[in-house]
This record gives structure tokens, C-alpha cells and sequence, in this order.
């Protein structure tokens, strides 16, 4: 049996910018055509999508109403991103695999992931969402219980915790699509977060999962044939956004694990993408990509991309 393979992308890719919703369906429609360069003939695939904007929208959307509107919970934002971007993915994959002959079934799986309570990040959080706030309204949200930071020039944003993945509670049922050769939209958002209380049973948590982690965890758990990482740069740079940046077209693990250690991957940017390559490569002993959509053909023939190497 052909082995998976297991694709991740940002939310950006699909809402670059919340004013523009609309523009969404185009967007998948785009993304759906270019994965068509990637799709197993005789073997699964699974998609994990960012929902970064999208949850940022909704909660400018709670922002409005709620003084009428009870807010919802973060774990339950990320499960509605995951039936709506879903949703959204599966339509345009079914129609451009239609205008080509292929018939390959696509499924949305609401997918929940496992965290630890006891993750620094809940003592520490620090992924930034939603909009932003004047100082008067950030020190009544901190009042409140809300862990809010400074953005320089822009205003007061929350902070959530980004607790690493555990494990997929969904994985059974994942891996047995992806086994009959299915696409398998999963992980959505880095899953909705949820932990064990005493008697065993699952709660959902106010957090947002790193999806990029998560998508490395599938990957080794299915035994992937490759890791993809899409992002909005063609590929990784030492000394982004300098004069002296350089394009890295591939770096084995220890390379990736230096320049980790030495700062060159920001921790809220390429750093997570690294990181997931670096445990993939790590524990397959196979190859990652990291790349964009408009270079994801050249990539795949290593003219273009990053790819994190045994």
C-alpha cells in the first residue's frame, strides 16, 4: 500500500484578509486546484488547515453583539471554523477533482485533540487573537481574567495558551479513511483543545493548538510518506526580512535544530513549521517540505522550497 500524505496550510491561504470574506470560496477554489499536484493516486491524504482570520473574525463579530449575545468558548470557535472551512475545502477539492476524472471521497472529521492542563503555556500564554483593544479596555478584560500584551503602534491584544498536542482523539477513525485512500480534512485549527478530567472524560479548554504540530503528530502516527507545510514565503530564509537574508533550499535536522536554537525561526512565524518538520524527519527518518502554493510544483521537483532532510 502507498504510504499517505499529510498537508498543512494557514488559514491565511483561504481569508488573507477578514474584510474580504467573500473572497474565500476563491480562495479554495485556487488551493484546491493546486493540490491537485500532490494528490495520491493510490493512497490517502490528509489536510489540516490554519483558522487563524477566521476565528479572529468571529470573535470581532462576538466583539459587536456582545452586549446581547453570550460569547462561545474558544475550543467551540475552533470546532465551527472546522465545519465551515471544511465545508468549504471538501466542495471545491470534490468539483476540481470532477473536471479532471478523478473520484476520490472527501470527508470533514471534527477533530479533537488532546492537551496536557499542566502545559507551561497556560501559565504563560502566548498566542496572540482577536482584535485589538485601547489600554482601558485590555486592563478591564485583565480585571476579567484575561492575559492581555502590548502590540507597539497597534493597540492591546489577548493572549491565549498554545499547549503541544497529545494526542488525536480522532485517529482511529482518520487513519481508516485515509487507508481506503480517502482525503481527510482533519485537524482543522490544530484541533479543538480538549483535556481528561479526574473520571476520565474529555473537556474542552480555552486555547489554541499550533496546527503545524499537529499535523506533524498525524504525520508520524499515519507513517506518512511526506510532510507538506504550506506558508505565504516560497521558502525558509536565514536572516529574514534583512539585507542579508538567504534562501535555504534544503537543511538536515541538525542544521534546522541550530538555527532554531539560535533565534533565526521566530517562535510566532516559521519557528512552529521547523519545529514540525524537524519531529516529522525526526521520527520517519523521510523528508518535510516547506514551501507556498505559487512554488508548490517546483518544490515537489526540489527547485524551489525548503526541504528539512534525515
Amino acid at each position: 500500500m502507498t504510504l499517505p500524505i499529510v498537508l498543512a496550510f494557514g488559514g491565511n491561504a483561504l481569508l488573507p484578509s477578514v474584510e474580504k470574506p467573500e473572497e474565500q470560496e476563491a480562495k479554495a477554489q485556487a488551493l484546491a486546484q493546486a493540490l491537485l499536484l500532490i494528490m495520491p493516486k493510490k493512497a490517502g491524504m490528509v489536510l489540516l488547515h490554519g483558522n487563524g482570520p477566521q476565528v479572529g473574525m468571529i470573535l470581532l463579530r462576538i466583539e459587536v453583539t456582545k452586549d446581547r449575545i453570550p460569547a462561545e468558548t474558544l475550543d467551540v470557535l475552533v470546532a465551527e471554523t472546522q465545519g465551515s472551512i471544511g465545508y468549504l475545502l471538501s466542495r471545491a477539492l470534490l468539483n476540481a477533482m470532477k473536471d479532471v476524472g478523478l473520484k476520490i471521497e472527501v470527508a470533514t472529521v471534527m477533530t479533537q485533540v488532546l492537551v496536557d492542563p499542566k502545559d507551561p503555556e497556560f501559565q504563560s500564554p502566548s498566542k496572540p487573537v482577536g482584535p485589538f483593544y485601547s489600554e482601558c479596555e485590555a486592563r478591564l478584560f485583565q480585571k476579567n481574567g484575561w492575559q492581555m500584551a502590548k502590540v507597539k503602534g497597534k493597540g492591546w491584544r489577548r493572549q491565549v495558551p498554545s499547549p503541544r498536542p497529545k494526542s488525536v482523539i480522532e485517529s482511529h477513525t482518520i487513519k481508516g479513511a485515509v487507508d481506503h485512500g480517502h482525503i481527510v480534512i482533519a485537524g482543522g485549527g490544530g484541533g479543538i483543545p480538549v483535556i481528561k478530567n479526574l473520571k476520565g472524560h474529555l473537556e474542552g479548554i480555552e486555547a489554541v493548538i499550533d496546527k503545524d504540530r499537529t499535523a506533524a503528530l498525524m504525520a508520524v502516527s499515519l507513517n506518512a510518506e511526506i510532510l507538506v507545510i504550506l506558508t505565504d514565503v516560497p521558502h525558509v530564509a536565514k536572516n529574514f526580512g534583512t539585507p542579508e537574508e538567504r534562501p535555504i533550499a534544503e537543511m538536515d535536522v541538525a542544521a534546522a535544530q541550530q538555527l532554531l536554537k539560535s533565534g533565526q525561526f521566530p517562535r510566532g512565524t516559521m519557528g512552529p513549521k521547523v519545529e514540525a518538520a524537524v519531529h516529522y524527519v525526526s521520527c520517519l527518518n523521510r523528508a518535510a517540505l516547506i514551501t507556498d502554493v505559487d512554488h508548490l510544483k517546483d518544490a515537489l521537483q526540489k527547485k524551489a522550497g525548503t526541504w528539512v532532510v534525515p
